[in-house]
């Protein structure tokens, strides 16, 4: 039996900033969306949208971060 192993893929931060950034817009989209559909919901599902919403925001926050220390990354010399 033939035993391979996978090369793994070199570390490509280069564009991490841009895909943090459309993490946060789409993530954004979705809080907005959310928000629209509780007009149209039950108590119960307003209260699933608006904790859901809250996780949604804390992720956000996250993404800012990551971001700024990638930017710092990337302006030290790490690409």
């Amino acid at each position: 039996m033939k035993v391979s192993f996978q090369k793994p893929n070199p570390d490509n931060r280069s564009d991490n900033v841009e895909k943090l950034q459309d993490m946060v817009q789409n993530t954004m989209d979705n809080i907005n969306k959310a928000e629209e559909t509780m007009v149209n919901a039950s108590p119960d599902e307003k209260e699933m949208i608006q904790q859901k919403n809250k996780r949604r925001e804390a992720a956000v926050e996250s993404f800012k971060e990551e971001i700024q220390d990638e930017a710092s990354n990337r302006e030290n010399g790490y690409q």
